[in-house]
């Protein structure tokens, strides 16, 4: 056949002209003409490493090149994005993104990177609720009840989060807001410390995620009065949400996956179309997790996810005065 073809090119020029961008195109390789990494800008073994990781895995089995993992933990998260924003723009490599990729502009004064100009979206693993938490020894039977006892003794109580700025700080911040309460916020550098803190009845309330607080709450060391998403959850359908008490009200984390602005259009279309090809099978594990998958998002849909929850928490960390410890 390439006998046949050079042939043909030799004695007709005008069928060259006509074959050879074609096969030009044929043999340029395809994305991923390499292994892809995802950057994950916390430390390994918390669930949103353990989310990634399995979609990496099976991200591995739709497309012809490995799927690799790295952590690359620091500073709350700017190494990691800082990493891919400056790192290559041939589509090998992508970011894992959190709340922390929205409100980071407004939590610090500088920043080694433009979230909005240096990234764009490529898929929506899923959003991961959060539940109000307080001490199973807590007076406190339900939302109202909490609401009730901030109004009675306003910042005559604590809560924490772990740390200036996290999902549970702000979630935490947004139900003070809409409800007109106040309360003591008690940073600390970590999620365990507060857990510890609240069972032992030092903190009146934590807002944390269903992976780490509902094994505690089915063991009966605290109790849940309401998740953070805007509906009930599969996951614990007999707590009622806080927009039942509180309409409109929702906060989350998320983890999403970012490309850095300037790879091929082929890699971001490439990954989003695998992504929302393995996602439905990962459905029961990721939910599991804690998660409320979002397969089937487009880059375009998850640009205006992130676009809308950096308006929204950025404004009221601004309103708040939220800034990094």
């Amino acid at each position: 056949m390439k006998r046949r073809t050079l042939l043909a090119t030799a004695l007709l020029p005008g069928l060259a002209t006509a074959l050879l961008p074609g096969l030009a195109r044929a043999q340029a390789p395809a994305w991923p003409d390499r292994p892809v990494r995802i950057i994950i800008p916390f430390p390994a073994g918390g669930p949103t490493d353990v989310a990634v990781r399995l979609l990496a895995e099976a991200l591995g089995r739709q497309l012809p090149q490995r799927v690799l993992v790295e952590n690359r933990p620091g500073a709350g998260s700017l190494l990691g994005t800082e990493v891919v924003a400056k790192g290559p723009r041939d589509g090998s490599v992508f970011l894992t993104a959190t709340v922390a990729h929205a409100v980071n502009p407004a939590l610090y004064a500088r920043l080694p990177y433009d979230p909005e100009r240096d990234f764009r979206g490529v898929g929506l693993i899923g959003t991961v609720p959060l539940l109000v938490v307080v001490p199973q020894s807590s007076p406190v039977k339900d939302l109202p009840d909490l609401l009730v006892m901030l109004r009675e003794r306003p910042g005559g109580h604590d809560y924490g989060s772990a740390g200036n700025g996290s999902a549970q700080h702000i979630g935490a911040e947004l139900l003070k807001s809409m409800a007109g309460v106040q309360a003591n916020h008690i940073p600390y550098r970590g999620n365990p410390t507060a857990l510890t803190d609240l069972a032992a009845g030092r903190l009146a309330f934590v807002i944390e995620s269903m992976a780490t607080t509902l094994p505690q709450v089915r063991g009966g060391t605290l109790r849940a009065l309401a998740v953070t998403a805007p509906a009930r959850v599969k996951l614990a359908p007999e707590v009622p949400a806080v927009a039942e008490t509180l309409p409109g009200y929702s906060a989350w984390t998320w983890n999403a996956i970012l490309a850095p602005s300037g790879v091929p259009e082929e890699a971001v279309t490439g990954m989003s179309a695998a992504m929302n090809a393995v996602l439905p099978g990962l459905v029961p594990r990721l939910e599991g997790l804690g998660l409320d998958p979002k397969p089937g998002l487009s880059p375009a849909e998850v640009d205006g996810f992130i676009a809308a929850e950096s308006a929204k928490w950025q404004g009221l960390m601004r309103a708040a005065g939220i800034r990094a410890d």
